[in-house]
């Protein structure tokens, strides 16, 4: 198996397990989705993909047609995506994905975090390039082959497919999101969720000591409103 098979068996979804936390996100998104391209998912694949998301994160749909509708609202804020990119003590690169509608007040949360738990603000580019930027799909697996999948949507750009206890997986490079998802629509193929990760190049393992000390400056940046995801190079624990 490749990196993203390790990636996902090894990613701590535990951070993300407070409902209240997804919903926020995901209606963020929906925001931006809407501002994007529009209220319509058949028009809008962004949002298609998003409202596939609410679904699997057992949103309800009320909530979603009330998101959707508010995000078509002229005095609804709009929210800018933003990268931040530092270190953990112990040499442990961090880049977070934010959404925010008021940069001032992120960038100063984002620095106080780093700056409490002694870790650094790095500047644009510092660590992006150590991660890959990755699309992934989830469907169902409906007595389906993820091999013979996988040889198939190569020419879309597929580069790893796999099976867990919850579905096929596929990944591919982020630029490759749009090819992918339209193949499986045509195919029927329903896409249970849909999105993107970064993926380290390189992890680093850690003492349990030195685990704590990044654990901590991780919670707290994951504790934040505007922030939407974090990836580390830290080595997951199995």
């Amino acid at each position: 198996m490749g990196r993203a098979f390790e990636f996902r068996k090894g990613r701590k979804m535990k951070r993300w397990s407070a409902m209240a936390k997804a919903f926020t996100r995901i209606g963020k998104d929906i925001v931006m989705a809407v501002k994007e391209g529009g209220p319509n998912p058949d028009a809008n694949s962004r949002l298609r993909a998003v409202i596939q998301n609410a679904k699997a994160a057992n949103m309800p749909k009320e909530n979603v047609e009330r998101a959707i509708k508010k995000a078509t609202e002229k005095d609804t804020a709009n929210y800018k995506e933003v990268l931040f990119e530092g270190y953990a003590p112990h040499g442990i690169a961090i880049l977070i994905e934010t959404a925010t509608d008021n940069n001032n007040r992120t960038v100063a949360n984002i620095r106080s975090y780093f700056n409490k738990c002694n870790g650094t603000l790095g500047t644009q580019g510092s660590v992006e390039f150590m991660f890959d930027h990755t699309c992934n799909f989830r469907i169902p697996k409906n007595n389906i082959d993820p091999e013979e999948l996988e040889l198939e949507l190569i020419d879309f750009g597929a580069e790893e497919v796999f099976e867990d206890e919850d579905g096929i997986l596929i990944y591919a490079p982020f630029g490759s999101f749009g090819a992918i998802q339209k193949e499986l629509e045509n195919r029927n193929l329903e896409i249970l969720s849909s999105g993107f990760e970064r993926i380290p190049q390189v992890t680093k393992a850690l003492t349990p000591e030195q685990v704590a000390d990044v654990e901590k400056l991780l919670e707290k940046i994951e504790e934040d409103d505007d922030v939407q995801n974090v990836y580390h190079t830290m080595e997951e624990a199995e």
